[in-house]
């Protein structure tokens, strides 16, 4: 399977946000990219106000187009994420959704972690207009027209990244490749961003597809780029550079299973001890 991680410097504009996102899908699919993942807030990033004003519903313009392209190019495409206006509430949702060729929705991830943080020097509070979300997704990819099998794909969102926890539980779910959809600022992922992506891959086994936003973003924020790729064993298949990118790499899933077999950490886990 081919996976491609689109990285993107997103604003205000959702026009010009989706006019980009869909300009990199369609070099990566017609690089022969099955599974095409893009970064978090991909249709908006910027002021709270700007944030609010570009929240949409689930059935809105941002999914509407994630399920013509996938269907349209034949691929899967994990929707970064988006901000969602639910019903009833005041605060809005992270959400991530998962389109199949389809065109059909397979799951949606509203994110559990929220990103009340200060770096350096600078606060951010997105308990402040978002609601955490209550439930670990894993989906799966569309089967291959060989009849080859889908493969399990466990959803997360950026700041989640630095939960251990669940991405162990989606590996002991049946996960074999994790979404990271991000918009990890520039001193987090100067510091921090590959270590533990590539930790999260080692640790579980997984292929980790880490999509991130890159540069300036309205209301001062930056983000640090540098998407990857990360096989089970902790190598960086593909990393972006600088700017707007989509970069691609074969997941080899028959070495996957190699490296389970010869390092089982999955199997000689002994839950019955970590009882708290």
């Amino acid at each position: 399977m081919k996976a491609a991680a689109i990285q993107l410097n997103s604003t205000a504009d959702l026009g010009a946000n989706l006019a980009t996102a869909d300009r990199l899908t369609r070099a990566a699919a017609a690089d022969g990219a099955q599974l095409i993942v893009l970064p978090e807030k991909w249709t908006a990033m910027g002021t709270v106000q700007e944030l609010r004003a570009a929240a949409e519903p689930l059935d809105g313009q941002a999914v509407s187009w994630a399920r013509e392209t996938a269907s349209e190019l034949g691929v899967d495409i994990v929707a970064g994420s988006f901000l969602e206006r639910i019903p009833g509430e005041e605060k809005l949702a992270n959400t991530c959704v998962h389109v199949a060729p389809s065109g059909a929705v397979r799951a949606v991830y509203r994110k559990l972690h929220m990103f009340d943080v200060t770096i350096d020097g600078r606060s951010y509070r997105e308990s402040d207009i978002e609601l955490p979300g209550e439930e670990i997704v894993l989906s799966e990819t569309s089967p291959d027209a060989d009849g080859t099998p889908g493969v399990q794909l466990g959803l997360t969102i950026c700041y989640d990244l630095r939960f251990a926890e669940l991405f162990r539980i989606l590996a002991v779910r049946g996960a074999r490749i994790i979404a990271l959809p991000s918009a990890f600022t520039l001193p987090t992922t100067r510091d921090h961003w590959e270590v533990l992506v590539r930790a999260r891959a080692i640790e579980n086994q997984v292929f980790m597809i880490a999509a991130n936003q890159v540069g300036p973003h309205p209301g001062g924020t930056r983000s640090g780029g540098r998407s990857m790729i990360v096989d089970p064993w902790g190598v960086v298949l593909a990393q972006a550079p600088d700017g707007e990118h989509q970069v691609l790499a074969e997941l080899d899933l028959e070495r996957q299973s190699e490296i389970r077999a010869q390092l089982p950490v999955l199997a000689n886990r002994r839950p019955e001890a970590y009882s708290w």
